[in-house]
């Protein structure tokens, strides 16, 4: 009988929104509101395609080229106050997120694009910060962000983990790609509500992912942590 999965790992870097908590579509459908009232009219679905797992600054530079203005003083302050409510209404861990968590026999952190105020505020209205201590690092950290890997072999580093025996759990392009690109194992993650309920332009998500170098696709936390510690 062979081993379960997670022998093969000295460590699990998970990047958060989609993954760790399911709050892509409210991101992206409160961001598209704003950037429309602000002059730059967008869809939900054209946020997720165009901005999911890219930091702000990806946002910053698209309104500035196709409005020939800067974005105005204040906008990322405002989107996060709106954001906030949202939040504080309907954000949820993953579904077996918690589970999986407590079981992991081998450090693990998130790594997400998210600037710390918002990853921290996801982090808690989900109920998931205890669970992760000092180990929450985000793309200011770093020269580059998604899909360059510096984050995560930033990540592997504090954990102590060879990034060859790092897993990688993500849920979008850029994210693959910046696993794959720091040499470690990356699991597509499609159980969020942004590939279930077809809001993007990707399906649900299976064939962009693994086109990307996602090396297996996961449905659900339960499905993951089966593969990682067999069956319960």
């Amino acid at each position: 009988m062979s081993l379960p999965d997670i022998s093969r790992f000295d460590a699990v870097i998970f990047d958060c929104d989609g993954v760790l908590v399911d709050s892509e579509v409210l991101s992206a459908s409160s961001l598209a509101e704003e950037l429309t009232v602000h002059g730059m009219p967008i869809t939900t679905g054209e946020v997720i395609e165009r901005f999911l797992g890219r930091a702000f600054p990806s946002v910053r530079k698209a309104y500035e080229e196709e409005t020939g203005r800067p974005l105005p003083a204040g906008f990322q302050e405002e989107w996060s106050a709106v954001l906030l409510g949202h939040f504080k209404a309907g954000l949820l861990p993953m579904a077996g997120i918690v589970a999986l968590l407590r079981a992991l026999p081998v450090p693990y952190c998130v790594a997400s694009s998210s600037a710390e105020p918002r990853l921290r505020m996801s982090l808690h209205f989900a109920g998931l910060e205890e669970y992760f201590g000092a180990h929450i690092y985000n793309a200011a950290m770093v020269p580059r962000g998604k899909p360059h890997p510096d984050l995560f072999l930033m990540a592997a580093e504090k954990l102590g983990a060879d990034p060859a025996r790092t897993l990688v759990l993500e849920d979008s392009i850029s994210g693959v790609i910046a696993g794959k690109a720091g040499g470690m194992e990356v699991w597509g993650f499609i159980g969020g509500s942004h590939y279930r309920d077809d809001h993007g332009p990707h399906g649900d998500g299976r064939d962009v992912l693994t086109e990307n170098g996602a090396d297996r696709i996961y449905t659900s936390m339960a499905e993951v942590r089966e593969a990682l510690l067999g069956a319960a």
